[in-house]
């Protein structure tokens, strides 16, 4: 699912230093459906655990420390304990994903190319060239107005 770049991209030239995140209000504009990809970082058992139980919500998160229970978004809960697993981030990962991954994991805190390439072991020009092409893959965009 790629789309061309809106003008936000036009205006900027990223370079390393550019900080990137997940625009999450791509989706929506783009019309891509978000939920059905998040899912798609989730182990087989979760995937089914949502896909039989589609409304779904929140769930009961208990503090380990506290033990004060809150609701939380069972989606995204189900996400931060996936990306717990050594294994959630590979290899085998394709660059795009692992970038999504990376971003999934630290709430989506804006990295640079260099920050990213750390985290997932690729070169950031690589990096760099993926994400500030005409394409944007998965609402993977440049900070608008971050020069570095």
């Amino acid at each position: 699912m790629t789309t061309p770049s809106g003008t936000a991209s036009k205006r900027i030239k990223p370079t390393l230093d550019t900080r990137f995140h997940i625009d999450y209000d791509w989706w929506q504009r783009e019309g891509q459906d978000l939920r059905v990809y998040l899912l798609s970082h989730l182990e087989p058992e979760q995937r089914r655990f949502f896909s039989d139980n589609r409304d779904v919500e929140e769930v009961d998160w208990i503090d380990p420390v506290t033990a004060e229970v809150t609701r939380v978004d069972a989606l995204q809960r189900a996400l931060r304990e996936a990306s717990q697993r050594p294994d959630f981030i590979s290899h085998r990962t394709s660059l795009v994903d692992a970038v999504f991954r990376v971003f999934l994991a630290n709430s989506n805190a804006p990295l640079t190319p260099v920050e990213l390439g750390e985290r997932i072991g690729r070169d950031p020009l690589m990096i760099l060239r993926a994400l500030s092409g005409a394409t944007v893959y998965k609402g993977l965009r440049p900070i608008v107005g971050d020069e570095g």
